[in-house]
């Protein structure tokens, strides 16, 4: 049964040794992803699922390890030859001090909502309390200097978005929408049970929509 969920975004930068001087910069969303993670402790779960998109869809095994070395830094979580995608390294290394057994797994980012759904329900019943993790960011698209450069109808979508987020009505989202848009992390995001979310976090910082949420279960 899931006792609570989170999203959190998945930036390499998010870790300090990557960001060097400018580390500070995200000091407001470090603070806020460590908040999120606490909710779902708090919640006493059995199980801690971290789910993420990726190229592929596959439950990888609690030990696997991620590394940040493509984007420049020096940083290995887990054990073992790095298999993590980006989205399940950065959840990795936001857990990292949980003691809690974790479930790692991604899904394609091209998934159906409807197959979204189906993954949100299963991880859902892997434990008697299970906490969630949904690693993703929205539009990339915000600015000139966006990985997508600009789409004038990306600050728009994003407040959408947020909103989708923070009402648990991310069943409204629409790939075609959100691939237009860069929104990588939509098909995580329809893993999330329909719940009302406490926004933590919402900002742009370096022309990608991050949001940090959190909920316990009504």
């Amino acid at each position: 049964m899931l006792v609570a969920a989170a999203v959190c975004p998945n930036p390499p930068l998010i870790v300090p040794s990557l960001a060097g001087g400018a580390a500070a910069e995200l000091d407001d969303l470090r603070a806020a992803c460590a908040e999120a993670v606490a909710v779902l402790h708090s919640a006493s779960p059995d199980l801690l699922a971290i789910v993420g998109g990726a190229d592929d869809g596959r439950v990888h095994p609690p030990s696997a390890a991620g590394t940040l070395r493509p984007w420049g830094g020096d940083v290995t979580v887990g054990s073992g030859t790095p298999v993590l995608p980006l989205s399940l390294t950065i959840g990795r290394w936001l857990s990292s001090a949980s003691e809690v057994p974790l479930h790692l797994e991604s899904l394609r980012h091209d998934t159906p909502p409807d197959g979204c759904r189906a993954v949100g329900e299963r991880v859902a019943a892997l434990a008697p309390r299970v906490a969630l993790l949904v690693m993703g960011d929205g539009s990339a698209r915000l600015t000139e200097k966006s990985p997508g450069y600009l789409h004038p109808g990306a600050a728009a979508y994003s407040e959408r978005l947020e909103a989708a987020l923070a009402g648990g009505r991310t069943v409204e989202l629409d790939p075609g929408e959100a691939a237009e848009m860069w929104a990588a992390g939509r098909a995580a995001f329809q893993t999330l049970p329909a719940w009302p979310f406490t926004s933590l976090y919402s900002g742009a910082p370096y022309g990608v929509a991050y949001y940090v949420t959190a909920a316990l279960a009504p």
